[in-house]
């Protein structure tokens, strides 16, 4: 039987002792002349402290999501403990994947937006350091986590996002960096139309250059991020990085079915591991976090 487990440490929220209080001492400030005064940003985020909440296992986070639909519930994933969740902001969590998925290392998690029922995750962590554990493919719940089944890509190694389109969960993309000790073809970006039944890849760079993260607008689907680049841990060394000829962002109009790749502005000859976002709020705002020589 599974146990809730008390918060503790890894995950971090922030705690707000009281903002209505602040609202209230900032109104009461106002005399009877002016009306009440809107408070201001300090008197607002003041008394907000960042503390952990747990879960009490499972090495440093690598994957995490929240449901925009229910604020208080939000799933995350280790490099070794499995898929845990909270349902209470954070208070308490449960280890939702034990039996049923074939590792602990998790890459990426999302929950769709159109039906929060539906959950996809990742294995394997992309953020690759000395000590690694291998991916087993993709899974998929469709009642929230309760219950899970392979959708395949054993072979892609490690899986460092998964992003679900916001109104047809059965359409979903994933950058798959690949095997972390060597070779292998089954690396790049992979995209499903059918809920993770069959797999097209549709980017493909080589065999050493694979896919740690892709991003999705939101707002226009069609458009679609991927960060490539060159990611080993070698018995000896961990190689993180490779031409920025082969690696970098390629950029997609059309769902992902084909790539562009962006050239200007980005680091040269050598670039490495990233991170992309899109601003929800002005799309054509993206971030990226890339890692590249001096």
């Amino acid at each position: 039987m599974r146990t809730r487990v008390p918060a503790s440490i890894f995950a971090l929220v922030l705690a707000a002792a009281s903002i209505q209080s602040s609202f209230s001492t900032a109104t009461a400030q106002g005399t009877p002349s002016s009306g009440p005064q809107a408070p201001s940003p300090e008197s607002l985020w003041q008394d907000l402290r960042w503390r952990n909440v747990g879960p009490t296992r499972g090495g440093r986070v690598t994957a995490f999501t929240g449901v925009p639909s229910q604020p208080c519930t939000f799933y995350m994933g280790p490099t070794g403990g499995g898929v845990w969740k909270t349902e209470d902001c954070g208070d308490s969590w449960m280890p939702i994947s034990d039996g049923q998925i074939a590792t602990g290392s998790i890459g990426a998690i999302d929950v769709s937006e159109s039906n929060p029922n539906i959950v996809y995750v990742g294995t394997g962590s992309a953020a690759i350091r000395s000590n690694v554990i291998i991916g087993r493919g993709a899974y998929k719940s469709s009642d929230a986590g309760r219950t899970w089944e392979f959708i395949g890509l054993k072979d892609a190694g490690q899986i460092g996002s998964i992003v679900i389109h916001p109104t047809n969960p059965d359409i979903v993309w994933v950058a798959a960096l690949g095997s972390p000790f060597g070779p292998n073809d089954e690396r790049g970006v992979f995209k499903t139309t059918d809920g993770g039944r069959t797999w097209r890849k549709t980017l493909f760079v080589n065999n050493e250059t694979g896919a740690r993260v892709v991003a999705v607008n939101k707002s226009n689907p069609d458009v679609v991020y991927a960060g490539m680049y060159r990611g080993f841990r070698k018995g000896w060394d961990i190689i993180s990085g490779g031409p920025s000829t082969e690696g970098g962002i390629y950029k997609s109009t059309d769902g992902g079915e084909t790539w562009k790749k962006i050239e200007a502005g980005l680091p040269s000859p050598l670039i490495g591991k990233m991170d992309i976002d899109i601003a929800r709020s002005q799309p054509n705002i993206v971030y990226a976090m890339v890692e590249a020589p001096g």
